[in-house]
């Protein structure tokens, strides 16, 4: 059934709306000609089962469903049905002209109506200079944004009503339009740790970049610096200073273009995990051992690239490469029967477990803690190393044995 089938009709409704007020329920019902009433008659075509229903009318309602002549509808289905034909800009300029921040804060609270009305609403809300929680008003709609868009809001209730609700929706979301929405909101601009996680943010739009950029607070400018997907033509503006453009160089997505740009800057290209195999090969050729131990410790290093610094027997660089998780299998199964890179080898998560099985022998204290926190040791090894007081936190830190435990649902040993 649609609104169309329900013009010129009369619906009963049992209880009380949800997601609109009272005030606005019936003015939408009057919109599409449609009466409703508190009794049943033979005029009823249909049915709506409200929230808050009395005993009566929960009576009532058993009653008539036994009578099987009516249709029946929960009121959220009928609700998302009268938001789903709301006229955008009709309802836009109505709030504007007539200035009603009680029917504003009313659809900002309906969670019925669909994502791009609901920014457009927020857009006209005004916080008056106060923090998003400091009055009324402000708790009200900052907790409506923050149970749309909040990933499992039925976990954790609570994180609606405080700042920090703001700051996890930025971490969680890849959401453009909320990223945008939550930058350009008045109480924002009061939180310098949730600028700093939008500047950050890889699904950042443009938008706000330049808005960040030309408010010319250089907190911002480093973070946006550090932002592995900055727009190419913001970090054109931000590489003209120096200490920016060694920040950028190391954390931007690479093209050939960007590393012509920041070529001044091999040091911190050389940390860059972008850099594909002509990129590596132009730092390797500049003959500077502190680009060579980069190379070797970044994580994008190439195997051709891997050769060419092994070649060099330097047992600094060796390290390195050993340590490197993008070292290839063969190369550390080598390095482990050469056996003077054993602590190395610990701290790889790509090393094989049986290497690191066999490592779990050692008495080194080093060796034995690298083990504790990589990911790919061995969990049977885990929990011997568990026992030991010395590496119980890092154990507890790995994340790997820590998707164990729960997946096992066996909880930690004590």
């Amino acid at each position: 059934m649609n609104l169309e089938d329900l013009k010129n009709k009369t619906i009963l409704l049992l209880g009380k709306s949800r997601a609109f007020s009272e005030d606005e329920f019936l003015s939408q019902l009057q919109f599409h000609n449609i009466s409703v009433v508190q009794e049943v008659s033979d005029d009823v075509l249909l049915i709506l089962e409200g929230r808050m229903m009395s005993p009566y009318e929960q009576n009532l309602s058993d009653a008539l469903y036994e009578e099987k002549k009516f249709t029946f509808m929960s009121i959220d289905a009928f609700e998302k049905l009268l938001a789903q034909e709301i006229d955008n800009d009709t309802l836009l300029m109505s709030l504007k002209l007539s200035n009603d921040k009680v029917r504003l804060k009313s659809f900002l609270q309906n969670g019925c109506i669909k994502d791009a009305l609901f920014f457009k609403l927020l857009k006209m809300y005004s916080f008056n200079g106060e923090d998003f929680f400091e009055n009324d008003d402000n708790r009200d709609v900052s907790a409506a944004l923050i149970a749309r868009f909040y990933e499992n809001i039925e976990r954790n209730h609570n994180v609606q009503y405080a700042t920090t609700g703001i700051y996890h929706l930025i971490s969680q979301t890849k959401n453009e339009q909320l990223l945008e929405a939550i930058a350009f909101l008045e109480p924002s601009k009061k939180h310098p740790k949730i600028m700093k996680a939008l500047a950050l943010h890889e699904n950042i739009p443009k938008s706000v970049l330049k808005m960040f950029l030309k408010k010319g607070d250089e907190t911002l400018k480093e973070a946006m610096a550090y932002n592995t997907n900055l727009d190419k033509n913001i970090a054109r503006e931000l590489v003209k200073n120096e200490y920016f453009a060694a920040v950028v160089a190391q954390n931007i997505k690479l093209d050939d273009a960007m590393f012509a740009l920041l070529s001044e800057y091999k040091n911190s290209l050389a940390h860059n995990e972008t850099l594909h195999v002509t990129m590596q090969e132009a730092l390797f050729t500049c003959n500077d051992r502190s680009l060579h131990l980069a190379l070797a410790a970044n994580k994008s290093l190439d195997s051709v690239t891997c050769k060419c610094l092994l070649d060099m027997q330097d047992e600094a660089i060796n390290n390195a490469i050993y340590a490197n998780p993008a070292t290839a299998k063969e190369i550390l199964q080598q390095a482990y029967k050469e056996g003077d890179y054993k602590e190395a080898l610990s701290q790889n998560s790509a090393t094989p477990q049986e290497i690191l099985q066999e490592l779990a022998q050692s008495e080194d204290e080093h060796i034995l803690l690298n083990l504790a926190k990589n990911e790919n040791t061995p969990v049977d090894v885990l929990y011997q190393l568990q026992l030991d007081s010395r590496f119980e936190r890092a154990i507890k830190t790995n994340k790997a044995f820590g998707k164990y435990i729960q997946s096992e649902n066996i909880g930690w040993l004590v």
